[in-house]
């Protein structure tokens, strides 16, 4: 999630070219970055260009050692790196070094397969053209362009810039507003392992900057963020047939079955719905229990939840909200859902501070209110009863959301898992999925479409080129001016016995 920021001029006509990143837990001033427009969005999808010839030149394998190099800096330098999260994002730093770590992991796993991914594979040719020899591989893009979230500033942009450099393309990454230091220590630390070379480049601003970066000559798009700004990302891009690959929000609900581990699937709820400060796309903001283990479910819950606080440096075990203008939306949710008969059992409508919210569980809320129908991104759990787990599934899809989710059970666990429309689910765990570098990440619905990660990730940000090459003459030469009833005769007796054979009749009732 995302936001778009309109620059302060103040009373001065002299437009602002610069603006401050602060600590969202105490208001400190982090750095200074610049606004960049229109011309420096443009000079570094320049430089990306010019920096293409290089980085494909190099092969899977040149491409394999300096990235498999960035991740051994990164890794030296892991608490830098987490310590810019903290200060920048606010979360804690054990959890800043988690989701750096995952990150590296991910740079790993697409610089090691992207050869076997993207390289020259051979295709059936089929009888029909036995004397041709086809072959199918993926090539780069060319410049592709990155729009970052600041929940997860190291992780999730990852996502997409580590995919695509190994696939052979060059990158500018445009980091949040509220996280611009961040994407500078990685675009830095990439550009030092490649000697200086344009190879990822970074630019730095508000609304303006990614808009920018949308309408420039670049190839792809990759973005993360609300529902309604990937829309307005769209239609941008739109202007110039631009494709995009579109993270958008997202509603996940965790389904927990009589036959469930009440233990671990309410220490995952808490997870999910707690940690980051609820700041989550792929977090749990819904959970629907079977009645029947209803009440002792709660009971564990609230049991696990007590004591637990927001904080910074002093033991807190999540941090603030680090946009400010989400803190009226988690409120407007949880007042409208006790407005409409929700019971508050931990935190409530005073839970919202100047900074951090109290967690907060809400039970028998109504289906219509906004803290099941709208993403809340804060510290929020929506725990209603349902009596079957036909009922959950329905109540779980019934969102126009469709980004990820979790089952706690034993035997239909599997099954109800199949059943949610989403692009990901875990069983008996939270976000999973997302650790997995062979799995594609992504979802459906306003959640977006495209994929990062995983084999589908590395072909998002390529084109499939397919090639054929005679190896002898064809028995039946069909694409020919020369061709005869003779040859065409034939050709329908060769797809009379392969297609039109009795076994590939309707069977009789």
């Amino acid at each position: 999630m995302t936001a778009t920021i309109e620059p302060d001029v103040g009373s001065s006509d002299a437009p602002q070219t610069t603006f401050d990143s602060f600590n969202p837990a105490t208001g400190d001033l982090v750095g200074t970055h610049p606004i960049d427009g229109r011309e420096q969005v443009d000079a570094a999808v320049a430089a990306a260009r010019e920096a293409t010839e290089w980085w494909q030149g190099l092969g899977f394998e040149g491409r394999k050692e300096y990235l498999l190099q960035w991740r051994s800096v990164l890794t030296r330098r892991l608490h830098q790196l987490a310590d810019q999260v903290h200060r920048e994002g606010g979360k804690p730093h054990g959890d800043a070094l988690l989701e750096a770590g995952l990150a590296i992991d991910h740079i790993a796993w697409a610089a090691k397969h992207a050869p076997k991914v993207l390289g020259r594979q051979k295709v059936a040719s089929g009888l029909l053209m036995t004397n041709q020899a086809a072959t199918v591989e993926y090539r780069p893009l060319g410049v592709v362009g990155v729009i970052g979230p600041w929940n997860y500033p190291i992780f999730t942009p990852i996502g997409s810039i580590a995919y695509a450099l190994a696939a052979g393309n060059t990158v500018v990454f445009k980091p949040s507003e509220y996280t611009p230091g961040v994407g500078r220590f990685l675009v830095d630390t990439f550009t030092e392992v490649v000697h200086g070379r344009p190879v990822l480049n970074l630019v730095t601003g508000l609304g303006e900057t990614g808009s920018a970066l949308c309408t420039a000559d670049i190839d792809k798009i990759a973005f993360t963020g609300s529902s309604a700004t990937g829309k307005k990302v769209m239609a941008a891009c739109a202007e110039n047939l631009t494709p995009v690959v579109i993270e958008a929000g997202g509603k996940d609900s965790m389904i927990v079955d009589e036959d469930a581990d009440l233990e671990a699937a309410a220490e995952a709820a808490l997870w999910g719905g707690m940690s980051n400060a609820g700041q989550t796309c792929i977090g749990t903001e819904r959970v629907y229990v079977h009645e029947r283990v209803f009440d002792p479910f709660m009971a564990e819950l609230l049991r696990q939840a007590e004591g637990m606080r927001p904080g910074y440096d002093d033991g807190g075990v999540y941090g603030p909200s680090t946009m400010p203008k989400q803190l009226d939306v988690i409120r407007s949710h949880i007042e409208d859902a006790i407005a409409r008969g929700g019971r508050p059992v931990l935190g409530g409508a005073d839970a919202v501070g100047e900074r951090f919210v109290q967690p907060t569980i809400l039970t028998h809320v109504p289906e219509d209110s906004l803290a099941v129908t709208e993403e809340t991104f804060g510290p929020t759990l929506v725990v209603n009863p349902v009596k079957d787990m036909d009922e959950a599934v329905e109540l779980t899809n019934a969102t126009k959301y469709g980004l990820a989710g979790a089952v706690f059970g034993k035997k239909r666990a599997m099954d109800i898992a199949g059943r949610i429309r989403s692009g990901m689910t875990s069983v008996n765990s939270v976000i999973a999925f997302a650790a997995v570098p062979g799995l594609p990440f992504g979802g459906v619905g306003d959640s977006g479409f495209g994929r990062i990660h995983g084999p589908d990730g590395l072909r998002e940000f390529t084109y499939p080129k397919a090639i054929t090459r005679q190896r002898m003459k064809p028995v039946i030469m069909l694409q020919s001016m020369a061709r005869d009833e003779k040859t065409e005769s034939r050709f329908t007796q060769i797809l009379t016995l392969l297609h039109g054979g009795s076994g590939t009749l309707p069977k009789k009732r």
